[in-house]
């Protein structure tokens, strides 16, 4: 869990140097206090991850039933269906989701962590693994079960339920390879943004570098994943990169766009264009062709975080496997 009960009023009063009644009358603005108090408590609270507590302390001594879940999107099913398997678990335990949703920015994550910690929830899901500075420091002075999900690849702060999405990459990388493609590229959406696609493209570019090859050409979006958005990457990769023969798409939405553009150019797949997704989506295996892709255990991270809302036990990290699809584009 986060570090112990959680920080307190009288840890940001301690730290700063005052009573707890004065660094109460900062946190709330609340009554007269100098600008050098001011700064020092609230440099106090942001140091220590304070998070004031918007529930009365009888109620709050009760236990909340709430969890709150943070996730990066609901543009495509990749996270409904994280969500279907989180409340699937949490609804028989007798706990209520709340859901957060960042648009795969971090600042608005820290926003919505500190809005969801203010009312003490019994523990809280998020996705991934890199945080804000001050986010960082609210989840582990929380002091409730913090799961973060969907990544293995870096520290966690308590439990961790996922896999390497640079295993996933280079699993692609090497399947494309052992296909025997050569001249591939890649079509993927802002790697500023969603670092678990930059993580996968990390993992693809080394198991390429490993067979002494490199990515031929790519095409990142500066817009967000979708199906649009991949047809329209591979339009112009094409354009820009002769010769390619397989192409290595951020995602499954991806590389629908990208197949679409091949039905509607007469482009064989895969007989003069390989194609590869990620997330093993349902539109993707139900396609004429079936996608190749890798499939990733979302509803699975789902059940197994929701889960550990209620168990003892130091940090650790839960690895679920993900599967590769051979379908038929490649």
């Amino acid at each position: 869990m986060g570090s112990g009960a959680g920080v307190t009023l009288t840890d940001v009063a301690r730290e700063a140097g005052v009573g707890e009644s004065t660094a109460s009358r900062v946190l709330r603005s609340h009554g007269s206090f100098s600008s050098k108090t001011r700064a020092s408590v609230l440099e106090a609270a942001a140091r220590l991850g304070y998070v004031p507590n918007r529930i009365a302390g009888t109620l709050a001594s009760t236990g909340s039933k709430l969890v709150g879940i943070i996730v990066p999107s609901l543009a495509n099913i990749v996270f409904p269906d994280l969500l279907r398997g989180a409340n699937s678990v949490l609804g028989k335990a007798g706990f209520q989701s709340v859901i957060g949703v960042t648009d795969y920015d971090l600042v608005g994550e820290e926003a919505l962590i500190s809005s969801l910690l203010s009312w003490r929830p019994a523990g809280l899901l998020v996705a991934g693994l890199e945080h804000t500075a001050r986010a960082d420091a609210m989840l582990r002075g929380a002091g409730i079960r913090i799961i973060e999900m969907l990544d293995t690849d870096g520290a966690g702060i308590d439990m961790v339920v996922g896999f390497s999405n640079r295993e996933a990459g280079r699993a692609s990388a090497r399947h494309l390879i052992a296909r025997g493609y050569r001249r591939i590229g890649y079509v993927g959406h802002d790697l500023a943004l969603d670092l678990r696609a930059a993580k996968r493209f990390e993992g693809f570019r080394a198991a390429l570098a490993e067979a002494g090859l490199q990515v031929a050409g790519q095409v990142i979006a500066s817009v967000p994943s979708s199906i649009e958005a991949g047809r329209d990457g591979l339009a112009r990769i094409l354009d820009e990169t002769r010769d390619l023969d397989a192409v290595y798409f951020s995602n499954d939405d991806m590389a629908i766009g990208g197949y679409f553009l091949c039905l509607s150019r007469g482009i064989g797949i895969p007989d003069r264009l390989a194609l590869f997704g990620h997330n093993g989506l349902e539109v993707a295996r139900c396609a004429p062709q079936p996608l190749s892709t890798i499939r990733t255990p979302r509803v699975e991270v789902g059940e197994a975080s929701a889960r550990l809302i209620s168990s003892d036990g130091p940090p650790a990290v839960v690895t679920l496997d993900f599967e590769l699809i051979e379908g038929a584009t490649t």
